[in-house]
């Protein structure tokens, strides 16, 4: 088992930034490739962007390109989405995920945290 927990979310204005946290523990948090997912009110859940085992390859939603970035850091079992530039639009909650394999299905994830409000004012 893999536990997660977000932090970072708030109230921001359009154009500021957040970072969001998320806190992992129980099995070997550098084993898993780890994904961030939002879910705007009345919307399903979609993929904002991954991070593989070791860091160093990262993907993301064309909506979050050139804003969003992600970083992990395995001596302190955390994984990171830093945004910029944002938007009313990236309002949702914010989930991170963790699973052995890299991939953008949300259905692919078997471990996730209970997420993170993130709200962007106009």
């Amino acid at each position: 088992q893999v536990q997660l927990k977000e932090s970072g979310g708030g109230l921001v204005q359009a154009g500021g930034s957040l970072r969001l946290s998320c806190a992992a523990s129980g099995r070997t948090f550098s084993n898993y490739a780890m994904g961030w997912f939002r879910q705007a009110p009345g919307k399903e859940r979609e993929f904002v962007g991954s991070i593989n085992w070791g860091g160093d390859s990262t993907y993301y939603a064309d909506s979050v390109k050139g804003r969003f970035t992600i970083s992990r850091d395995n001596a302190k079992n955390t994984v990171y989405l830093q945004m910029n530039s944002l938007k009313p639009e990236d309002t949702a909650v914010y989930y991170c995920a963790a699973d052995l394999a890299l991939g953008n299905d949300p259905r692919e994830y078997n471990y996730w945290g209970q997420g993170t409000q993130v709200t962007v004012s106009s």
